[in-house]
C-alpha cells in the first residue's frame, strides 16, 4: 500500500511541476501545434540596392577578376553569395523583358513585356515597351519623358514592398535607359529617372510627379555630362596591360562618328559638340553619371534612413552601348568594366558610411549577355554568321504574294518572330494555319535557321525541352509573333557593319552567351558562398521577397534560393 501511495504522490508532483512550467513559459498550444513567440519587431535591411549591369556576360565576373579592386566586384564575390549557373527562362533576351523578369520573377507570357518593342497582334501597331502618350515629360522640353510602366501587366518586388509597408517604403528607379529605370521600379514607385539626350538632364514623367524634386534640379544644374565628356576617354591603365582583350584598332570594332579609327584616346570633348550629349551613353562616364545620381538619390530621399526598408533599383546601361559598338573582345569593353569596378567600390564605401555596413542588401545581375563578333568567330574557325532578317522578310512576302495575292503579309521579323498583318489576312479570308506552314517551310530551308516553331503548337514541337520551355515562357499571345525563329549557335541579326565586315555585337537568343547571367547577393541576411546548381532569372524576385518577408510579385513563377539566405 505504501508503494501505491508513493506512486500516486509522485505522479501528482510531476503534474503540478508540468503545469507550473507551462504557465511560466506561456507557450500557446492549439491543435497540437506549438507556436514559438516571435521577436518584438521584424528584422529587415534598411535598404535594398538592386543593380542590373546591361549586357553583362557571366564570364566578365572572372575574365577581368585579376584586375578588379578589392572593394568592387571582388567584394561582391568574396563577401557575398554567387549563383554561378543562373539562366534566363525565356526568349528573346533583350533589355526590357530582362529588367522586367528580374523584378517580377515572371516571363513575357505573363508580364506582357515581350521585347523592347513589340507588335500588338490584333492591330499590327508597333509599341515601345514603356511608351505612354497620356503622360508628359518632366524636366525637359523633349518627348523623351512620355513613358510609364502601364504596359507591364504584373507587380514587381518593389511594388510588393510598397504594398507590404502601406506605401511607407520609398522606391526609386534610375537608369540612362527609360526602360531600365521604369520597369524595375514598378507601378507604385515614388519615382523613376532616366537620361534625356537633348537637354543632358535626368528626367521623369507626369506618371510620377509634376515637377522634379529640388535635389534632382540641383544635380542637373551641375552639368556633369559636359564635365565628363570634356575629359576625353583614355584607358584607365597603360594600354599595353590590357591582355584579356584584342589589341586596340581591331577590325571587329565600330568607330565613333567622325573618328578615323576605333582607337584610344577617344576625343569625346570634340565629338559630343557634333553628336550631342547622348554620346555619354557610349562611354564609361555614363555609368559614373548613373552612380552619381544614385548617390544623390540616397542623400536627397534619405533612403535607408527610415523605419521601413527602402529600395533603390539602378541599372548601368553604358556597358550595353559599348558592347554593341565594340564587342566583348575589345579594349573598350575591358576598360568599361575596370572603371565600373571602381564605381562599385565607391558605391559600397558610400553605403557603408551612409547606411551602415551590414544594414543594406545588394544584388547584382544582368538583363542579358552578348555574343562574340561573328567575323571574329569565323577568323578563329568557329561557325557563325549574320542572319539578314530584312532580306528574309522580303523573300517571305514575295512567296506569300505569289500564292495568296496579298502584299506584305509579314509585317516584321522583330524579336526573331514572324509577325503577320492580320488585318489584311482576315480581310482576304486566308487560312492562318496554311500561311504559317508556308512560312515555316521556307524558314527551315533558310541558312542559319535551326527551327521555326508555330507558337501555339510549341508544346508538341520536336525540339529540345529547354528550347520548348523558353519559347512557351516568351510567348505573349497579345504581343508576340506567330512563329518563333531559332537560329544556329553563333548566328544573330541586328549586327552593324563596315567595309571590313560586321562590327560590334548584339544579343537576343537562347544560347549561353546571351542567357547565362551573373547573380550575386551581398549584405544583410545573405550567406557567403557559391552555388553551382541551376538557378533562374525568375528566382531573383522570389529570393528578395523571401529575404524581406513580403509576398512575391503576383506573376512570379520563380522560387527563392534558400542557400543564399541566412
Amino acid at each position: 500500500m505504501k508503494i501505491k501511495y508513493l506512486l500516486i504522490l509522485l505522479l501528482a508532483l510531476i503534474a503540478v511541476n508540468t503545469s507550473a512550467q507551462r504557465k511560466k513559459k506561456k507557450t500557446p498550444v492549439a491543435n497540437n501545434t506549438i507556436t514559438v513567440a516571435a521577436a518584438d519587431t521584424l528584422a529587415r535591411p534598411k535598404l535594398v540596392v538592386g543593380i542590373v549591369v546591361d549586357q553583362m556576360r557571366w564570364d566578365y565576373l572572372y575574365r577581368f577578376y585579376d584586375r578588379y579592386q578589392a572593394n568592387g566586384f571582388k567584394r561582391l564575390l568574396n563577401d557575398g553569395f554567387s549563383c554561378d549557373n543562373t539562366l534566363i527562362d525565356y526568349i528573346p533576351t533583350f533589355t526590357a523583358p530582362g529588367h522586367t523578369c528580374v523584378y517580377t520573377g515572371s516571363v513575357p507570357a505573363i508580364h506582357g513585356i515581350a521585347g523592347n518593342d513589340f507588335i500588338i497582334q490584333a492591330t499590327g501597331r508597333s509599341v515601345y515597351c514603356t511608351e505612354d502618350t497620356t503622360v508628359a515629360t518632366v524636366g525637359s522640353t523633349s518627348a523623351a519623358g512620355k513613358m510609364s510602366p502601364r504596359n507591364l501587366l504584373t507587380t514587381t518586388v518593389t511594388d510588393e514592398l510598397r504594398l507590404a509597408t502601406n506605401f511607407r517604403s520609398k522606391v526609386i528607379g534610375i537608369a540612362l535607359k527609360d526602360r531600365g529605370g521604369i520597369l524595375p521600379a514598378g507601378h507604385t514607385a515614388n519615382a523613376a529617372y532616366w537620361f534625356d539626350d537633348k537637354s543632358g538632364n535626368w528626367i521623369t514623367s507626369t506618371y510620377y510627379m509634376n515637377d522634379l524634386p529640388q535635389w534632382v534640379k540641383d544635380f542637373n544644374d551641375q552639368k556633369l555630362p559636359e564635365t565628363y565628356l570634356k575629359l576625353d576617354w583614355n584607358t584607365l591603365y597603360p594600354i599595353d596591360t590590357y591582355v584579356q582583350t584584342l589589341p586596340d584598332n581591331s577590325k571587329y570594332e565600330g568607330k565613333f562618328s567622325g573618328a578615323d579609327s576605333p582607337t584610344f584616346p577617344v576625343k569625346t570633348s570634340s565629338i559630343y559638340k557634333k553628336t550631342g550629349l547622348g554620346l555619354i551613353r557610349s562611354t564609361p562616364y555614363g555609368n559614373t553619371l548613373t552612380l552619381d545620381l544614385a548617390v544623390a538619390a540616397i542623400n536627397g530621399e534619405h533612403l535607408g534612413q527610415h523605419d521601413v526598408t527602402d529600395f533603390l533599383a539602378v541599372s548601368f546601361s553604358s556597358t550595353d552601348y559599348v558592347g554593341h559598338q565594340f564587342g566583348p573582345n575589345s579594349v573598350e569593353i575591358e576598360d568599361v568594366y575596370l572603371r565600373l569596378d571602381r564605381d562599385f567600390a565607391s558605391l559600397f564605401t558610400f553605403l557603408d558610411a551612409k547606411v551602415g555596413k551590414g544594414n543594406y542588401t545588394v544584388f547584382l545581375t544582368a538583363d542579358h549577355g552578348a555574343a562574340h563578333n561573328t567575323a571574329f568567330l569565323n577568323d578563329h574557325g568557329i561557325p557563325a554568321n549574320v542572319w539578314e532578317d530584312a532580306a528574309i522578310k522580303d523573300s517571305l512576302n514575295k512567296l506569300l504574294l505569289k500564292k495568296y495575292k496579298v502584299e506584305k503579309l509579314v509585317l516584321s521579323l522583330a524579336n526573331y518572330q514572324v509577325n503577320f498583318n492580320y488585318k489584311d489576312m482576315n480581310y482576304a479570308k486566308l487560312d492562318e494555319d496554311a500561311v504559317k506552314k508556308d512560312c515555316i517551310a521556307y524558314l527551315e530551308r533558310s541558312p542559319g535557321v535551326a527551327y521555326a516553331i508555330d507558337m501555339k503548337n510549341a508544346k508538341t514541337a520536336n525540339i529540345p525541352d529547354e528550347l520548348r520551355i523558353r519559347i512557351i515562357n516568351g510567348y505573349s499571345p497579345v504581343h508576340s509573333g506567330a512563329i518563333q525563329i531559332i537560329l544556329e549557335p553563333g548566328w544573330f541579326t541586328g549586327h552593324s557593319g563596315s567595309e571590313a565586315g560586321p562590327t560590334g555585337t548584339t544579343h537576343g537568343t537562347w544560347n549561353p552567351y546571351d542567357a547565362h547571367i551573373p547573380l550575386v547577393f551581398m549584405g544583410w541576411g545573405i550567406q557567403h558562398g557559391h552555388l553551382n546548381r541551376e538557378t533562374h532569372m525568375t528566382d531573383i524576385a522570389a529570393t528578395v521577397a523571401a529575404l524581406l518577408h513580403i509576398q512575391a510579385p503576383n506573376g512570379c513563377i520563380g522560387k527563392p534560393i534558400p542557400e543564399a539566405l541566412k
